[in-house]
């Protein structure tokens, strides 16, 4: 009686299986199909990461006055920015009475430098930043002063 149960559960087991293959199959394709949309999207996600990145410094660059590629490595920065913008030269230069050249003289750059900076055609380097950032910070009283001091010189 031993083989004959077992002979009727092996057959019961292949009736079984015969039974559920097309289902099987069809639940199989549908997995592989969830599975390569699952790569795909997380291959999109991957890009719109980077995309994001992209764009956050992009615009920290903008918003700081900084070239683009040196943005991005003093985001971390516990300090105000320094935003750069030519009208602030324009307002501090006729605030105190100077021409370019004294500015420029100044800031210890050509006058054709501070002219393309005034007029917002280039964008002053991380130097010239630092340099613009003392000055104004200094007030005009002591940029008078200094200024004085580099015409005397």
């Amino acid at each position: 009686m031993n083989t004959f149960s077992n002979a009727f559960r092996a057959e019961v087991i292949r009736m079984a299986r015969k039974e559920l293959k097309p289902e099987l199959q069809g639940m199989r394709k549908a997995i592989s199909t969830h599975r390569s949309e699952i790569v795909a999207l997380k291959r999109e996600v991957k890009s719109l990461t980077s995309q994001l990145k992209t764009a956050q410094s992009q615009f920290n660059a903008v918003r700081t006055g900084l070239p683009i590629d040196q943005a991005s490595s003093t985001e971390g920065t516990a300090r105000q920015a320094f935003v750069f913008a030519p009208e602030m030269l324009a307002s501090m230069r006729s605030a105190l009475g100077a021409t370019q050249l004294q500015m420029a003289a100044l800031l210890a750059v050509s006058q054709l430098s501070y002219s393309r900076w005034e007029k917002g055609q280039v964008t002053p380097r991380i130097k010239q930043l630092a340099k613009i950032e003392a000055l104004v910070k200094m007030g005009p009283l002591k940029a008078e002063m200094k200024m004085r001091q580099a015409a005397k010189s």
